[in-house]
């Protein structure tokens, strides 16, 4: 991953905005986490600006700043000339007062370098017999061409940046200065790191803001300005374009381009050989830089106004600036190599089948997922940078399926109503209990035609669930086990009914069996008391009739 910018894991919530503003697909899904790929990351800093969950962060290097003025070597401030768009109403010399409280021995604008630089592209355009040259301004840009449009980096411009020009310029003037860049740009940092000796540390506006904020040091209001200068329209679309001598165009074309989208297609152009003759401004931000990611009203910013504010501080005029012959303009772009793999026709089919597209017209190309098409999508996949989960069809078809297979196979009546109580969906075994030939014969229709909406309507208004009440569905001569729950953010009512008939059926059979039984074995009972009754009457006629005739043997034994 890129220095300048970090992640902050717990905070990425799978929601695939980055990859989906991503313009070169620079980032990989893995363990519910998106992670930025070092070797393909252009910086244009847009996975930061979109990112809901705040889980992209720039590398704060307010702390460097205050290392390098500590130190005690003078620090002097290249200031970004997009910095009257993004403090309002504040010139250079409110800029400087303020920075120098903070400790800075002095600021500069860094349309001083800028003026060096389009000096260099001038003498280009005069002395050099190029086809196509392509600003190196934008680090961004650069970048897209070293990774992404190698073809093409022979076109781009080898001189160093506005701000490497004038920080070197600065070191050139002060032997023992240190220089700190400030912008509106994620990727300065990346271009102070990569070529050293130029800018010692890079901040950006709003690290600025915060720090004037903790040393309780207020901007003034004023746009006092020593000169004005033309170089001060190069952070807007054209703006290098709009500096330079144009009056004797050397056979070329003048074309400004900006948003990476719109620049990666001429690169494509020009890669293919369409485009000749032509010196071409590349800004990968909307409007240039004012359009920057980090300028601190980017969420609320607005091209033309900020185009405004720098055109009223711009002048017509070109900064006077030192013999920057005797500056080393020249810059090293090298290729810098990806290491992604690409998959053969056969893989790419192979995982999109894994997707559930079996046939192109299942390519949807919807670009949930971040990536343009399915094959694109596909080969992420392939090179470890996606997920399949990461389809958004793919997983509605799935979850939909399996839900659709539960709810047709499941032996249990569902019925599914809204707060009207029309009837939303009803499955076959519901329809089977209640006698409904088609789910549409139903279907946005009150339930109350179908069945007693009284606990319904009793779940509906107390939000209290209703479990395994027995009921019996007389029109349907069946018994239900009824349960019926409220989704109070769905505003669904959901009914399951479990059809209890045979059970019914067997417990009525059983009590009448028992019922029966009770009744023959009171009968029993009662014929057998009868029985004994008798029979002890019977013993008694004996008894009596035997004690006479022993009392009558005893009295014939006694007279005689």
């Amino acid at each position: 991953m890129p220095d300048c910018l970090a992640l902050k894991k717990s905070n990425c919530k799978n929601c695939y905005k980055c990859i989906r503003h991503c313009p070169v697909k620079a980032i990989r899904f893995s363990g519910n986490q998106a992670h930025i790929i070092g070797n393909e990351c252009i910086l244009c800093g847009q996975c930061f600006v979109v990112c809901p969950q705040n889980a992209k962060e720039i590398v704060n290097e307010t702390e460097k700043a205050r290392v390098l003025i500590q130190s005690g070597a003078p620090v002097i401030v290249s200031l970004a000339p997009s910095f009257v768009a993004n403090y309002e109403g504040i010139g250079i010399n409110a800029m400087r007062k303020a920075l120098q409280k903070l400790g800075f021995h002095d600021v500069e604008e860094t349309a001083i370098g800028a003026t060096i630089v389009k000096n260099e592209y001038e003498r280009m355009l005069r002395e050099e017999d190029r086809d196509v040259i392509i600003t190196s301004c934008c680090h961004s840009i650069n970048l897209l061409i070293q990774k992404h449009y190698p073809a093409a980096l022979e076109y781009l411009a080898d001189v160093l940046s506005p701000m490497q020009a004038h920080c070197k310029d600065i070191k050139s003037r002060y032997p023992n200065a240190k220089t700190v860049f400030i912008g509106p740009c994620v990727a300065k940092k990346d271009e102070a790191e990569h070529y050293e000796g130029f800018v010692d540390a890079v901040l950006t506006f709003e690290e600025l803001s915060e720090w004037l904020k903790d040393e309780g040091i207020e901007l003034e209001k004023e746009m006092d300005s020593d000169v004005c200068s033309r170089a001060r329209f190069f952070p807007t679309t054209g703006g290098i374009l709009k500096t330079m001598d144009q009056e004797e165009t050397y056979g070329y074309s003048f074309l400004a381009l900006d948003g990476v989208e719109n620049c990666a297609a001429a690169l494509k152009d020009i890669e293919d050989g369409k485009i000749h003759k032509c010196f071409i401004e590349m800004s990968a931000c909307a409007g240039s830089c004012v359009g920057g990611p980090v300028m601190e009203k980017y969420h609320h910013s607005s091209v033309v106004k900020d185009y405004i504010a720098v055109s009223n501080y711009a002048g017509a005029k070109d900064f006077e600036v030192s013999d920057y012959k005797a500056i080393d303009l020249k810059k090293s772009l090298e290729f810098i190599p990806r290491h992604a793999q690409m998959p053969s026709d056969l893989e790419i089919g192979q995982i999109l089948r894994q997707m559930g597209k079996f046939k192109p017209s299942q390519e949807l190309n919807c670009g949930s997922c971040g990536y343009n098409t399915c094959r694109e999508k596909a080969i992420a996949i392939y090179q470890g940078k996606a997920e399949i989960s990461m389809c958004l069809p793919f997983l509605k078809d799935k979850a939909e399926g399996f839900s659709d297979i539960i709810v047709k196979n499941t032996p249990n009546g569902l019925i599914v109503l809204n707060d009207q109580l029309e009837v939303q969906q009803i499955n076959d075994a519901a329809r089977k209990i209640m006698n409904i030939r088609y789910a549409s014969d139903i279907l946005g229709d009150q339930v109350v035609r179908i069945m007693d909406p009284s606990t319904f309507i009793k779940v509906r208004d107390t939000g209290y669930g209703v479990r395994d009440e027995r009921v019996y569905l007389a029109e349907y001569k069946r018994y239900v086990e009824q349960t019926v729950i409220y989704d109070r953010d769905l505003h669904l009512l959901i009914g399951i009914l479990r059809d209890v008939t045979d059970e019914e059926s067997e417990r009525k059979k059983k009590e009448n069996i028992s019922r029966q039984t009770v009744e023959v074995a009171d009968k029993v009972v009662d014929k057998q008391m009868r029985i004994v009754q008798e029979i002890a009457s019977l013993l008694g006629e004996t008894a009596a009739e035997t004690k006479i005739a022993l009392a009558k043997l005893k009295e014939s034994i006694t007279d005689e």
